[in-house]
C-alpha cells in the first residue's frame, strides 16, 4: 500500500482471475507449459460475419464518437433480442450500452448505492462483484451455498439475508463461476420473498444465457411484478466469443437507464463505433448461429467432469451453464503434497500452477473457500493433459 494513493485503490483487491493469468503468462516466459484453465475466455475465434461487419462499419467510416449510451440502431437490436430470447419489452431509453459488462454492473452500483448500503451476493459470485460493491461504498453481504446444494442459494436463505439496508441483489445464471442456472421456479420463489420488499432492486447478470445445457433460460424481470425492479445485464463477450470487443448492456426501469448513461457521460462516454456495428449484426443473427460454440462446450464440460471424478479429493456437481466446474476441494486442507502445505483453496490453486503447469482460480476470490474454479474454455486435448497432470499429482480415486 502506498500513502499517496488514496484508500479507495490500497483497499481495492486486485482481480483473481487476472492475477493468476498474469502468473501463468510469467511461468510461460520461463519456458514453462502452463495449460490456461484460468480465464472466462471462449477459444473460439469471432465468427466471420460478425468480423464482416466490423470491417463493413470501418469501410464505411464509421470513427466519430458515439451516442453516449448506444446507437439507436444498435438499441433496436438488443430491443429485439430480449423480446426473442427473454420476452421482455424495453424502449430505447430502457437500454444503456457499455464497454463490456463489468463496467454496466459498476454503472448500475454507482447510481443505486449509497454508503452503507447492502447489497446480496448469492455465493459464489463472480469475482468483481464484490469488489464493485464496495467501490460504490456498499456491503457486500455474501449468502454461501456449497455443492451440496449445488451452489444455489434458496429462498430461505436470501429471506434471512435481508435486512433494513438491503438496497440490492446481485446474481449471475448461469452462475461464474459454478455453471449453477436459477429456474424460472427458483426465480420466482425469490420474487415471492421480495414481494415483501419493495425497494430492493435485483441486478440479474445473464451474460451466459446462451452457454445453458437446460436447454430454458430463465430471466428475473419476465415475473411481471419484478420487471419495474429488475436491470439485466448481458453482453457479446461469452457467446459470441467477443472478449476483446469489449460491448456489455442493460435493459433496466428507466430512472436507472437514465442513471446509468449519466453516470457513463462522465467516465467513457459511448462505446467503440467499429464494436457498435458489430455487435448489431450479431444480436440480429438467428441464436442457432453460435449453437456449434454451446455443443463443443457441452461435450467438454462432459470430458471434464469424467476426469475430475477419478481424481481423489475432488467433489463435483454437473454444472447446467457456462464453461466452468467449481470442484470443491477441502479434502485437502491441512495434508501436504511435494512439500506443499494446503492450508485454503489459494495454497491449492497455487500449487497446481507450480506442480501441474495448470493455472486455475482460487475459489476464495468467489466467496466460496473450498472449491477452485476451472475453465473449461479449453482444447479436448489440453483438458485431458491437465487432467493426467493433476492425477499424477493427486492420485486416482
Amino acid at each position: 500500500m502506498n500513502p499517496r494513493l488514496s484508500d479507495r485503490i490500497n483497499n481495492l483487491p486486485t482481480s483473481a482471475t487476472l492475477a493468476m493469468a498474469a502468473k501463468a503468462r510469467e511461468l510461460k516466459e520461463q519456458g514453462k507449459d502452463i495449460i490456461g484453465l484460468s480465464l472466462g475466455e471462449p477459444d473460439f475465434n469471432t465468427p466471420d460475419f460478425v468480423k464482416e461487419a466490423a470491417i463493413q462499419a470501418i469501410n464505411d467510416n464509421y470513427n466519430s464518437y458515439t451516442p453516449v449510451d448506444g446507437y439507436a440502431e444498435l438499441k433496436d437490436a438488443i430491443i429485439h433480442k430480449f423480446k426473442r430470447d427473454n420476452n421482455l419489452t424495453y424502449n430505447r431509453d430502457q437500454i444503456v450500452v457499455s464497454t463490456g459488462a463489468k463496467q454496466s454492473i459498476a454503472n448500475v452500483a454507482m447510481v443505486l448505492l449509497n454508503k452503507g448500503d447492502e447489497c446480496i451476493l448469492p455465493a459464489p459470485y463472480w469475482v468483481s462483484y464484490s469488489a464493485i460493491v464496495e467501490l460504490a461504498e456498499g456491503v457486500p453481504v455474501e449468502v454461501r451455498a456449497g455443492v451440496e446444494q449445488n451452489f444455489k442459494m434458496t429462498a430461505q436463505q436470501l429471506k434471512d439475508a435481508i435486512t433494513p439496508k438491503t438496497k440490492m441483489i446481485l446474481f449471475s445464471s448461469p452462475n461464474n463461476p459454478s455453471g449453477s442456472v436459477f429456474s424460472q421456479e427458483e426465480l420466482q420463489s425469490f420474487a415471492d420473498v421480495l414481494a415483501d420488499h419493495p425497494d430492493i432492486i435485483v441486478v440479474s447478470d445473464e451474460i451466459y444465457e446462451h452457454i445453458n445445457y437446460t436447454g430454458q433460460h430463465a430471466s428475473m424481470a419476465s415475473i411481471p411484478e419484478m420487471y419495474d425492479r429488475t436491470v439485466t445485464i448481458n453482453g457479446v463477450s461469452k457467446a459470441f466469443a467477443m472478449t476483446g470487443w469489449r460491448v456489455g448492456y442493460i435493459g433496466a426501469p428507466s430512472w436507472i437507464a437514465r442513471a446509468c448513461n449519466k453516470m457513463q457521460g462522465q467516465i467513457t462516454s459511448g462505446t467503440n463505433c467499429i464494436a457498435q456495428r458489430a455487435v448489431i449484426t450479431a444480436l440480429e443473427a438467428p441464436v442457432s448461429k453460435i449453437q456449434y460454440m454451446v455443443d463443443a462446450f457441452a461435450k467438454r464440460r462432459d470430458l471434464i467432469l469424467k476426469e475430475l471424478k477419478e481424481i481423489t479429493g475432488f467433489k463435483t456437481d454437473s454444472p447446467e451453464g457456462a464453461f466452468y466446474v467449481f470442484p470443491d476441494i477441502s479434502d485437502w486442507f491441512g495434508k501436504e503434497v511435494n512439500g506443499h502445505k494446503i492450508y485454503n483453496a489459494t495454497d491449492f490453486s497455487l500449487m497446481i500452477l507450480e506442480e501441474c503447469h495448470v493455472a486455475t482460480v482460487s475459489g476464495d476470490a468467489f466467496g466460496a473457500p473450498n472449491c477452485i474454479r476451472i475453465s473449461y474454455a479449453a482444447s479436448e486435448e489440453q483438458i485431458l493433459e491437465a487432467m493426467r497432470r493433476m492425477k499424477e499429482v493427486f492420485g486416482k480415486s
